[in-house]
């Protein structure tokens, strides 16, 4: 299967990686130990779309194909240092446009998707709980019928964008004794909605500048145009975002991963020992060249996976593969890159520190990787 990039998929990232490199490197560092989300930056995104890939142009997006996304949102990885904010984006675009723009009533979409494509309009998913992270069958947030609407009770914890959401795509039971399959449901619940509010931003290992909270649920009723895709399709929702994260989100990853080759490589051609560039002794050459595998293999995993979202019926297990090989992927590549640069690449603010920080976060969210081996276990039928 070829892979080589179309004449448009090619302007397509270039464009991107020259806009990431030009606007949202700058205090990268400083934003990191301040743990502050950029706004601004996001609102930069937001004029190119970022958050808006998938979405139809009709209603806001720039329409592209899967494929095509993917390409864009590698770009971001490798043009922007920044791991939270290309996190945000791809949190906001992954596990809550995509639900919206395909299970929404055109109403819902003309209503929320433009603002969610332009970034005027935050978006979190409130699937996890304190007691229920990668065991979604133990889910505990009611939302009880009240009249034509519903009112929600519960606590939702690792809500991506939570502190600064404007919209929350929250997974509750509307009926307990169905379960997972047929008695969750899926709403979109307004910031200014009473009786909903936001914990303060978790402090964490790396992704600093994406914010993260507790959301808590306190007789917030919700319209019933607040249910998204209809009662009890909760769980087909949720599955179907996770296979789209699970690919896509892999994309800034894969650029990341290219960033941090090239770096490597270029401290390690200029770097000197007894008189020799330190790319010359083995003990640094070959596990650049092992970055080098992981990456081109990360790559074809991610680009098969997005080639065969909406058409194949395993998709699920593309998807558990290509994020557990590109997440387990990264963070080797980025201890190469540390380790590549000795001392210096553990300074605090050093790009390769941060990286390898950020890298951690990718086997845990979307599922561990404990749960994509899974995933992958049971379509091989054990």
């Amino acid at each position: 299967m070829d892979f080589s990039l179309s004449g448009e998929q090619q302007q397509l990232r270039d464009e991107i990686v020259a806009f990431a490199r030009s606007e949202l490197n700058g205090g990268t560092a400083e934003r990191d130990r301040a743990q502050t989300f950029p706004h601004e930056l996001w609102l930069k995104c937001g004029e190119r779309r970022l958050q808006g890939l998938f979405v139809p142009e009709e209603y806001g997006g720039r329409g592209l194909d899967p494929l095509s996304a993917t390409i864009a949102l590698e770009a971001l990885g490798y043009g922007s240092g920044d791991g939270g904010l290309n996190f945000a984006i791809c949190a906001h675009l992954l596990a809550c446009v995509v639900p919206i723009w395909k299970h929404g009533t055109d109403e819902q979409k003309r209503r929320y998707l433009p603002g969610l494509s332009n970034g005027s309009i935050v978006a979190a998913n409130a699937m996890s709980e304190p007691d229920s992270g990668s065991d979604a069958f133990a889910l505990t947030t009611r939302a009880q019928p009240d009249g034509d609407g519903f009112r929600l009770n519960g606590t939702k914890t690792f809500c991506s964008n939570g502190p600064c959401a404007d919209l929350i795509v929250t997974y509750a039971a509307t009926d307990p004794a169905k379960g997972y399959y047929g008695g969750i449901t899926a709403f979109m619940v307004r910031r200014d909605t009473p009786g909903l509010r936001t914990g303060p931003p978790f402090d964490k290992l790396g992704l600093r500048t994406s914010h993260m909270s507790e959301v808590f649920f306190e007789d917030a009723r919700v319209e019933g145009n607040a249910v998204l895709g209809g009662v009890g399709a909760g769980s087909g929702i949720f599955a179907q975002s996770m296979d789209w994260e699970r690919t896509c989100l892999g994309a800034i990853h894969i650029g990341a991963m290219q960033r941090l080759l090239e770096l490597a490589i270029g401290h390690a051609r200029t770097r000197k020992m007894s008189g020799e560039a330190i790319g010359k002794f083995q003990g640094i050459s070959h596990p650049i060249a092992d970055m080098k595998v992981q990456l081109e293999a990360g790559r074809l995993l991610m680009y098969r996976a997005a080639s065969r979202l909406d058409h194949a019926r395993d998709i699920a297990m593309d998807a558990a593969i290509a994020k557990l090989f590109v997440s387990e992927a990264l963070v080797a590549v980025s201890q190469d890159a540390v380790r590549t640069f000795g001392g210096y690449g553990l300074i605090e603010g050093h790009e390769t520190e941060r990286a390898l920080r950020d890298a951690v976060a990718g086997t845990l969210y979307s599922g561990t990787s404990e749960i994509q081996r899974n995933i992958i276990s049971r379509w091989l039928g054990l």
